[in-house]
């Protein structure tokens, strides 16, 4: 078996099949404290002993079957963290099981979880919570298998105050009373189908719901609630459009959860609960492509999962296809050429950013001692879609190839899988066409950085009108700059604004008299939509607009999605005149973001300790 570079844990000897968490979030100390129950399963014989992923983890006690078993911690990694060997009191025989009770505490520090105060909350009442697993976080809640090859079913009770409402990446099974304390209520939660330690996922928080579908609530504090069950209303639509290209909803329920700002991703498919952040809220459903994704997930990554990060294209860039599709049947093949040409310019743009000898650009990557969240970007994503979009083509079209991927879903539902698993699949399904797939340079697709070898082909329809009013400002004199107006945005959509600034960004910066101009006759100061916004901010400070850096600064801090954040933050210290500042705006914040977010950023910044 590969191993997996980013963890300790040994699963081809022994193997953890099923959890059962019992805890209680503290709010005073920051901590979550309680005992993880591992199942655990033999894989070879005489096994003596069980290696578990940690980092910043205390461990009090360990017990075997009830006996008190020995344990030691090894030596810590810069990133991984620390493995934590117990020793089995009496050798296990292969295929025998074994729990093992782990007591256990989280640290304040812990990178799996951020902790607010009431004041950091919409609501101001009350504290909140939530963990963030994806890539090797889990570890740092408490001590398992933390790696994707790994998969167990979950059974959790976790005691909160009786104010507040905790919600899992599991089903809901009722709540109670604490009984060790009347100012507290325990939630249960049931997760029966297997999940990598990743999708394991908890917030506690003043939560409020509304029914969006016949499987689907959407949860956000109070403040937000309706606005998000409006924004989300197409979920439904879209798990049916899914369970149409990809085969049946397995997870029971589908719920969705905004959390704060803070949230570092645009949406983590948490199994029966998606995270998401409130940066998709525009107000017009515009975003919503990110649920498609996150819906998409539930077949592509947490039914079929890459059995190590080294091999993520396989949940993303089959994931992305599935959620370009359900766009495809909702708004017409059109608009999925569309989002597909859109991918290929963000690819184009994270590797002018990495660089096209940067090895992490490439689409298999090596993840010996590199941290997953630091090699983490567009690139298996946008990459691997381009890859699957290729081959669609070759392949003989969309019924075709969908075809193909409802069979690669059925045939490894519930496993962990390598790209060489997916590739085998790929030409027995396909041994009809061996020929055409032989042609494919898989080295270079898989092994060679900067971008792909081949570009496939894109319906331009809906991109035109992006490039012609792109090319009209690239190629604006002075003297030109009159002849733009209000009216040029007039029948554009939002996705076309958003594709409008993204290939200007794929260009030598604007004069300033351009965005200032552009200012003046599109007013994109007033635009809320965090996509377009975004990319606005990035133009004027690229162009050196000194006006845009507090709105910059603002954006930058006023949410911490990475995808907005981390750009923000280099443009920034990029600018000669708002580097400073980008600096100490940072370090104002460091303590208030997330711990992920802060790390990454402090790296960009070179602030890094």
């Amino acid at each position: 078996a590969m191993a997996d570079p980013s963890s300790f844990a040994s699963p081809a000897c022994c193997l953890t099949r099923h959890l059962y968490l019992r805890c209680r979030a503290d709010f005073g100390a920051r901590a979550l404290r309680g005992t993880v129950a591992l199942t655990a399963r033999a894989e070879r014989e005489a096994l003596r002993c069980l290696i578990l992923d940690t980092r910043d983890v205390q461990v009090f006690k360990v017990t075997v079957n009830g006996q008190d078993a020995q344990f030691a911690f090894g030596e810590k990694h810069s990133f991984k963290g620390t493995p934590l060997e117990i020793t089995f009191p009496n050798e296990l025989r292969r295929g025998q099981e074994a729990i093992v009770e782990i007591s256990f505490e989280s640290s304040p520090q812990s990178s799996a979880l951020q902790w607010f105060t009431p004041e950091q909350t919409s609501g101001k009442k009350h504290p909140f919570l939530f963990s963030q697993c994806q890539a090797t976080h889990c570890r740092a809640i408490f001590p398992c298998q933390d790696t994707p090859a790994v998969k167990l079913t979950y059974y959790a009770e976790i005691s909160v105050p009786k104010e507040l409402v905790a919600l899992m990446s599991a089903n809901r099974d009722g709540e109670a009373p604490d009984p060790e304390d009347s100012t507290r209520k325990i939630y249960r939660f049931s997760q029966n189908v297997p999940i990598p330690c990743y999708l394991f996922a908890l917030v506690v928080g003043a939560l409020e719901s509304r029914k969006i579908g016949p499987r689907t609530l959407v949860w956000a504090e109070k403040e937000l609630v309706d606005k998000s069950a409006y924004e989300f209303s197409e979920a439904e639509a879209m798990l049916k459009i899914a369970e149409d290209l990809a085969g049946p909803y397995v997870w029971g329920q589908y719920d969705l959860l905004v959390l704060p700002p803070s949230f570092p991703y645009g949406g983590m498919e948490n199994p029966c609960l998606t995270f998401v952040t409130p940066t998709l809220l525009a107000g017009d459903r515009s975003l919503s492509n990110v649920i498609a994704h996150e819906i998409s997930h539930s077949w592509t990554g947490n039914l079929v999962t890459n059995k190590t990060w080294e091999h993520f294209w396989l949940n993303e860039g089959h994931t992305v296809y599935l959620e370009r599709r359900i766009g495809g049947r909702l708004f017409g093949e059109q608009f999925r050429h569309f989002q597909a040409l859109g991918g290929w310019r963000e690819l184009q743009n994270t590797i002018n950013t990495l660089g096209d000898k940067n090895p992490v650009t490439n689409l298999v990557i090596n993840l010996d001692e590199v941290d997953p969240d630091v090699a983490y970007s567009s690139v298996p994503y946008e990459k691997g879609f381009a890859l699957l979009f290729c081959l669609e083509q070759l392949l003989g079209g969309p019924d075709v190839f969908i075809g193909f991927l409802k069979a690669y879903v059925q045939q490894f539902a519930y496993k962990s899988i390598v790209t060489e698993d997916w590739k085998d699949f790929l030409y027995s399904y396909f041994k009809d066409k061996v020929d055409v797939l032989d042609k494919v340079d898989w080295n270079s697709w898989f092994h060679s950085p900067g971008m792909p070898p081949v570009k496939p082909t894109y319906d331009m329809t809906l991109s035109n009108a992006c490039v012609a009013l792109s090319q009209r400002w690239i190629q604006a004199k002075e003297s030109d700059l009159g002849s733009f107006s209000s009216a040029d945005l007039k029948e554009m959509s939002s996705h076309q604004l958003i594709e409008f600034l993204a290939l200007l960004l794929l260009e030598a910066p604007l004069p300033l008299s351009h965005v200032q101009r552009m200012q003046e006759v599109y007013d994109f100061n007033a635009v809320n939509n965090s996509e377009i916004r975004f990319r606005w901010l990035r133009l004027c400070i690229r162009s050196k607009w000194e006006e845009a850096i507090p709105l910059a600064l603002k954006m930058a801090t006023d949410q911490g999605r990475m995808k907005f954040t981390r750009p923000l933050f280099r443009d920034l210290y990029s600018f000669d005149k708002s580097r400073d500042l980008a600096v100490k705006t940072f370090l104002e914040h460091r303590a208030s973001m997330h711990p992920v977010t802060s790390m990454l950023v402090g790296k960009d910044l070179k602030q890094d300790q």
